[in-house]
């Protein structure tokens, strides 16, 4: 039976790997700390693949060519088996590919690679989307890391803040039943720093559909630090469950929920990327782990 599970090793971090959804399902610093929230009843997942849609779509359908497509929220990458490709000391890869089931929700042709490789404390995840048809391929993708919030247990939650590399100074988008409001609201970014608190998440995720920066910094005073960067997201999710829950997700995505309003070709919708027969388009994300003094 092909192995389900691989844990990568690396200078001052270890992570593993699940074939089911290609989801990262933990992340240790070189104590054995653990970083990644745990699937606890709160969320029953880890670090969710969202593909080929980023959020929700109206009436959870896909329309295309004026035909509907049913389509749950984030999609079903995160639900389906991926197949082990490479499997070393430090790195993986997995692949996802159309097939009959798929092609019920999502009329394309496509492969998904995910590959995942650790350097000094540091993981590396590349999303490479390849149209294998001969049509233009419409898609999002996101990731979705959850991360224990506190890292450290004995600090309190509003100890911790994400700090971003650049000014974030643009209005936020917010959600009502899952779908993005038509009114953008002022940041709660002040500056370069978000406070965080689990009121932050009263009205669901804070959602920024044009950030300045690409990478942000999540600590308290003192603990391990993570450093989130990325390269080809449009947009950035921060989420934690409303009500609050002992995690905090930092999510680049390429693609974003429906527009409340928008009742348009799913290759017209905000977000999408669309890719010439035979191209491919590659999305990475780095996690570094650090200590604060």
């Amino acid at each position: 039976m092909e192995q389900d599970s691989l844990t990568l090793h690396g200078d001052g971090i270890s992570a593993t790997v699940v074939g089911q959804g290609a989801e990262l399902v933990s992340l240790r610093d070189a104590e054995g700390t653990e970083l990644l929230w745990q699937a606890g009843p709160a969320w029953r997942r880890h670090s969710p693949v969202l593909f080929p849609i980023v959020g929700r779509l109206k009436g959870d359908q896909l329309r295309y060519r004026g035909q509907n497509y049913p389509m749950t929220q984030h999609g079903f990458a995160r639900d389906r088996r991926f197949d082990w490709t490479e499997q070393g000391p430090s790195s993986c890869t997995l692949v996802l590919t159309d097939d009959a089931e798929t092609r019920i929700h999502y009329p394309f042709a496509f492969r998904l690679a995910i590959s995942y490789s650790l350097a000094s404390r540091r993981l590396g995840v590349t999303f490479e989307v390849t149209n294998t048809g001969h049509e233009m391929l419409p898609a999002s993708i996101g990731a979705h890391p959850a991360f224990n919030w506190p890292l450290l247990p004995e600090l309190p939650k509003e100890a911790y803040r994400l700090t971003f590399a650049d000014n974030e100074p643009a209005p936020i988008r917010r959600l009502k039943d899952g779908l993005v409001l038509p009114t953008p609201q002022p940041t709660p970014v002040e500056g370069k720093t978000l406070a965080l608190s689990e009121r932050l998440f009263d009205d669901d995720a804070v959602i920024l559909d044009r950030p300045t920066s690409t990478s942000v910094r999540y600590a308290a005073g003192r603990g391990p630090a993570i450093e989130m960067s990325w390269q080809g997201f449009n947009e950035l999710g921060i989420w934690s469950k409303p009500g609050g829950a002992p995690f905090l997700c930092i999510e680049p995505w390429h693609g974003i929920a429906s527009p409340i309003d928008f009742d348009g070709d799913f290759a017209d919708k905000p977000g999408v990327m669309l890719i010439e027969p035979g191209a491919k388009r590659m999305l990475s994300y780095r996690i570094g782990i650090g200590q604060e003094p």
